[in-house]
């Protein structure tokens, strides 16, 4: 099997650290961005299987980053958020998200999203 890769755009350096650590641990390559303009440039640079996008970045908003790469990609985007109430996650997926993630999370549920937003038949 091709070793995925995953693009991480979040902007707290230790949590992109732990996460990319465990993502790779568990046989997928990771990119981190900690901003948002150049998270969205990443992503349309490059081709990844996945985008892990924090909502609250530097330079763009995760929603505003969704919304940009959604109109032009079917990229599967998860987001994350410490802005855990139900509005904020009905924000990110009317944005184009696939998926939204409260942080703290755990990696290994994070890693079982992406497995499965992989595994979804393309439309």
């Amino acid at each position: 099997m091709t070793e995925l890769s995953i693009l991480l755009v979040e902007d707290d350096v230790r949590l992109a650290r732990l996460t990319a650590r465990y993502l790779e641990a568990n046989g997928l390559r990771v990119t981190v961005v900690a901003d948002g303009l150049l998270g969205q440039a990443e992503a349309l640079r490059n081709a990844y299987a996945c985008l892990v996008l924090d909502v609250m970045l530097p330079s763009r908003s995760g929603l505003d980053v969704c919304r940009e790469l959604r109109a032009v990609t079917n990229l599967p985007i998860i987001m994350v958020s410490a802005r855990a109430d139900a509005n904020e996650r009905i924000l990110g997926l009317l944005a184009g998200a696939d998926d939204y993630l409260d942080k703290p999370f755990s990696p290994r549920e994070l890693l079982a999203r992406i497995l499965a937003v992989l595994h979804r038949p393309v439309a």
